[in-house]
């Protein structure tokens, strides 16, 4: 699903900024830089600033020429220090209110005044970016905002910025270009996430995750003109692997062969993910073959007892909370695996689970042929189990009977024998359901008196 295009609103501490670039940096602030990289992240849809332009010389003409609005703050005999922050606060909360379609709001400046406006604007519902020089902006704005843009790496991607001062060297100026190694455990954390969230790792959304863990990252601080560039880095360096997949590009985590560990980070530690660090308590197992072996074999005797009534297809997590749901003390780490995701692999290998992506490449597990076969097979176990077995030996005292000669006639052998016999008269119907006589109305027969003759005197002669 493709994202919402960011609709931005500039608000630009013009004071503050151009101070700012001007005694750290030795440069003349440049709004077009600013802009620019703005245009990479959505669409501007206003631009204010906010000074006092009668002194600001040759910058009204430069901000006029890239039409943004600017507002004159007429200073008062008491220096009215505050003047721009407030006013432009209370622009930027009207147009949060009255603007329903700008979802993104851009500060530019670092004074740490403007954290409520952050605040007030995040709780509703909009995304805050902050630009500003990392040695002059407040680090309570660094931290907070949505995203934080450097603009020492603007500066460094732009051919139009003037050159520094006489003096003061360029790479004094920008600042060398960080060592990988410093980002591998932000990276690592990330992707982590996604595997967490069950979420293709996508080159974009690997982006997007740093971001939301340190909305401090760029790319460019490790000298990457792109972000392509910067996972070619890491992948150069070991950290990470990057394959396509259709027209999209993932990257993964690269492992050891041995044992399918992960590989250390740059600092030679190994540095665990979400899964590990909420189950520190877990003494982690050396990497043992036949302790994966015994690893599958319990995730098959744990499905086994739940698998006919779950539902297929389910999520990773929903099968972790399933396994769970059997043995809460279950853990994948103590047959030396180094997450679920690992465990439900080794399960897909040997048969016992399928994993399929959806449409949005979230993985999907269903059961296996293994699986399959062996709830079959315990299916039927029982079923034969429970057929009662006919018992064809006759009890000790029929036997007796028998040899004795004293068997007592079986209700068929007496029907039988009544039926050789005479036949009575009259057939009496019974009201038994089987035709019978019923055993009420076979003892008033028996109990029933023959009938006197009536003797007939003979006729006198």
């Amino acid at each position: 699903m493709p994202e919402t295009l960011n609709k931005i609103a500039v608000f630009i501490d013009f004071d503050n900024i151009e101070i700012g670039v001007r005694t750290t940096m030795g440069l003349s602030f440049d709004v077009g830089v600013v802009l620019e990289a703005l245009k990479e992240r959505g669409e501007v849809v206003s631009k204010i600033a906010y000074s006092d332009w009668k002194r600001a010389g040759d910058y009204s003409r430069a901000l006029s020429q890239h039409a943004i609005k600017m507002v004159q703050r007429n200073l008062t005999p008491g220096g009215d220090k505050n003047g721009a922050d407030i006013n432009l606060a209370l622009d930027a909360l009207e147009m949060a209110f009255t603007h329903a379609h700008i979802n993104t709001f851009v500060i530019v400046g670092g004074d740490s005044d403007f954290i409520s406006l952050l605040e007030k604007l995040k709780q509703y519902d909009k995304k805050v970016f902050v630009v500003g020089g990392r040695q002059f902006t407040s680090q309570i704005m660094q931290r907070n905002c949505h995203q934080f843009i450097a603009y020492e790496n603007l500066v460094g991607g732009s051919r139009r910025q003037a050159a520094p001062s006489k003096g003061r060297p360029a790479t004094q100026a920008h600042g060398a270009p960080a060592s990988i190694s410093q980002v591998v455990p932000l990276v690592r954390r990330a992707i982590g996430l996604l595997a967490e969230r069950e979420v293709s790792p996508q080159l974009g959304l690997l982006k997007s995750t740093l971001l939301q863990l340190d909305s401090t990252f760029s790319e460019k601080s490790f000298g990457a003109s792109t972000f392509l560039d910067f996972a070619e880095k890491l992948a150069a360096a070991g950290v990470l692997t990057i394959r396509r997949s259709g027209h999209n590009l993932l990257v993964d985590l690269k492992t050891e062969d041995h044992g399918g560990s992960p590989a250390e980070d740059g600092g030679g530690q190994h540095r665990p993910d979400d899964a590990e660090r909420a189950d520190e308590d877990v003494p982690r197992m050396p990497a043992d073959p036949e302790r994966f072996v015994e690893g599958v074999r319990e995730v098959k005797r744990l499905l086994l007892q739940v698998a006919a009534a779950a539902r297929w297809p389910m999520y990773i997590r929903n099968v972790k909370q399933l396994v769970r749901s059997v043995d809460p003390t279950f853990d994948e780490r103590r047959y030396g695996f180094s997450g679920f995701n690992e465990l439900l692999r080794a399960c897909a290998k040997d048969g016992l689970l399928r994993l399929e992506r959806g449409r949005q490449g979230v993985l999907r597990v269903l059961p296996g042929a293994a699986l399959q076969a062996a709830q079959a097979a315990a299916a039927a176990a029982p079923a034969a189990e429970t057929e009662p077995p006919i018992d064809t030996a006759a009890p000790e005292e029929m036997v007796e009977l028998a040899e004795a000669g004293e068997l007592p006639e079986s209700p068929a052998d007496a029907d039988a024998e009544a039926a050789e016999g005479e036949a009575p008269k009259k057939r009496r119907r019974t009201r038994g359901a089987s035709g019978r006589k019923t055993a009420s109305s076979a003892r008033k027969t028996a109990s029933r008196k023959p009938r006197a003759k009536k003797v007939t005197p003979p006729a006198a002669e």
